[in-house]
């Protein structure tokens, strides 16, 4: 039986991931999955819950200890809010990461070795920042403008060499700007993106706060479980210990997020989204990626939408409740 952890299981991801894990079986028919985080929205999927903050070591120790195959490191404070709270975004984004790694590798050295999991670390493409090729390929460098994107690229290097000394056996994904979000907006500055589909889509009005000629880079929450389970079952010998991948996605604009959803739900939803600027979020992501050339993912097998309507419908049969 294969025990998988999944922190930060209480997030729209985490519960993608353990939805997928459960219906698909990828990790076993036999999997044994526990979700923690700080608490969980009440559905019908059949997983031990465990309520706690990563960022306590005590926790990190705790869970640690029950040994867990396949850990799952989703929990974070999101782009926003780590930008406003500086203190609060180092604390959960990279030195829980740190905690957690120096748990395992307590747990490795107690069992003589033989304890080695595999973590699959939820990164970010707000690990690049500007200026930035026409497309980001698998060698460009990192070199994030935000609190967030440092956090990511900081704790990215710490899953690397914590598996480098074989500790665990880490891989990283940075995963694109996952859209159509569903549920009510968060504190991303990313949140508008989802936001300008998923109100109209509900008939209720959405605020854009950049120009339409946007571009950035998305792929649905279920694409991105699929990354994760992906990676979990990735033999990361085939990395070259390069244990960072960029993952694939759609790259489009502001624009194009509108046309599309003009395709699928009419001028009569297009007309719900309202211009408000918003200097402080386009300062933000005037820094972020806007396309990527993502060679190296590909050819380990990972698969996103192809574009920005098969987005949408993605959401409409996954998610969408009027």
């Amino acid at each position: 039986m294969k025990k998988v952890l999944v922190i930060g299981g209480g997030g729209m991801l985490g519960q993608k991931l353990a939805h997928r894990i459960v219906t698909e079986m990828e990790l076993g028919h036999d999997a044994q999955i526990t979700l923690f985080d700080l608490c969980f929205p009440d559905n019908g999927i059949d997983v031990t819950r465990v309520h706690g903050d990563i960022s306590h070591s005590d926790k990190a120790k705790e869970l640690a200890a029950q040994r867990y195959d396949v850990i799952f490191h989703l929990a974070a404070i999101v782009s926003g809010h780590a930008e406003i709270d500086f203190p609060l975004g180092w604390d959960v984004n990279l030195m829980a990461t740190w905690e957690l790694l120096n748990a395992l590798k307590a747990e490795h050295e107690a069992s003589k070795g033989t304890y080695r999991p595999k973590m699959v670390f939820a990164s970010s493409i707000a690990v690049f920042g500007a200026p930035f090729p026409e497309k980001i390929g698998d060698d460009f460098l990192c070199a994030p403008l935000t609190s967030y994107g440092s956090q990511k690229a900081a704790s990215e290097l710490m899953v690397s060499d914590f598996s480098r000394k074989g500790y665990i056996d880490g891989i990283s994904l940075r995963l694109p700007t996952l859209c159509v979000r569903p549920g009510k907006a968060n504190a991303a500055a990313s949140s508008f993106f989802s936001g300008i589909i998923r109100e109209p889509l509900n008939g209720k009005e959405a605020e854009l706060p950049v120009v339409d000629t946007v571009r950035h880079w998305h792929a649905s929450p279920r694409a991105a479980a699929a990354f994760l389970t992906h990676a979990a079952n990735l033999d990361t010998q085939l990395l070259n210990g390069r244990r960072a991948l960029n993952m694939p996605g759609v790259s489009c604009t502001v624009a194009e997020q509108i046309e599309a959803l003009r395709n699928v739900a009419g001028q009569e939803a297009v007309n719900l989204i309202k211009s408000v600027p918003n200097p402080a979020v386009d300062e933000i992501v005037k820094g972020w990626p806007r396309d990527f050339k993502p060679d190296r993912a590909l050819g380990l097998g990972f698969k996103a939408e192809t574009n920005f309507e098969e987005i949408i419908r993605v959401y409409l049969e996954d998610d969408f409740q009027h």
